[in-house]
């Protein structure tokens, strides 16, 4: 590493180091390179199949020596990725398909315990020895699959919220003892 910024060699020898200051994004949007900050995204396999998939006007700038993208194009590939055609169940599902957001859990700030101890829990079939990028992408394909009664869930929360008292209440509650 020199000045700062990862050289030729460095780049080949195991995971990418972390952006550096200065480091713009690595894409290419409609032919011409972006100059926006890169953030600590990176551009995967994932990413680069999204791409292909939505037919975004997005590649990879292969004279840089990095993979980090920009905030923007993380979040823009992300929204992309994550409208889904979904039938409204109020309605029995007769109604036409609407675009609806699903948000994207960034399961890659968790830690590696805490990704293994997931995988334990739900009994994950995985190689032995994934790195912590392979096990969050595991791990997300996974949690992204889990079948959600939105409305019994939300009714639940409701009412533990209303019908339970938090830690905050009680500390409040002991406060005014105190008085």
């Amino acid at each position: 590493i020199m000045n700062g910024f990862s050289t030729e060699e460095d780049s080949h020898d195991g995971p990418p180091a972390p952006p550096f200051y200065g480091q713009t994004c690595c894409l290419i949007e409609d032919g011409e390179r972006c100059g926006r900050s890169a953030g600590n995204a990176s551009f995967s396999k994932r990413i680069q199949k999204s791409i292909s998939q939505k037919k975004l006007k997005l590649d990879i700038d292969k004279s840089v020596r990095h993979l980090y993208i920009c905030d923007f194009h993380k979040n823009f590939i992300q929204s992309v990725r994550n409208k889904r055609k979904r039938k409204t169940s109020d309605d029995g599902g007769e109604s036409p398909d609407h675009d609806v957001e699903v948000p994207e859990v960034d399961l890659f700030q968790l830690q590696v315990n805490t990704l293994r101890r997931y995988k334990r829990h739900y009994k994950l079939q995985t190689r032995p020895g994934l790195n912590k990028a392979q096990l969050a992408e595991t791990v997300s394909r996974h949690f992204r699959n889990i079948p959600v009664n939105e409305k019994e869930t939300l009714t639940y929360f409701i009412y533990m919220v209303k019908s339970t008292k938090s830690r905050l209440d009680q500390k409040s509650d002991g406060s005014k003892q105190l008085e």
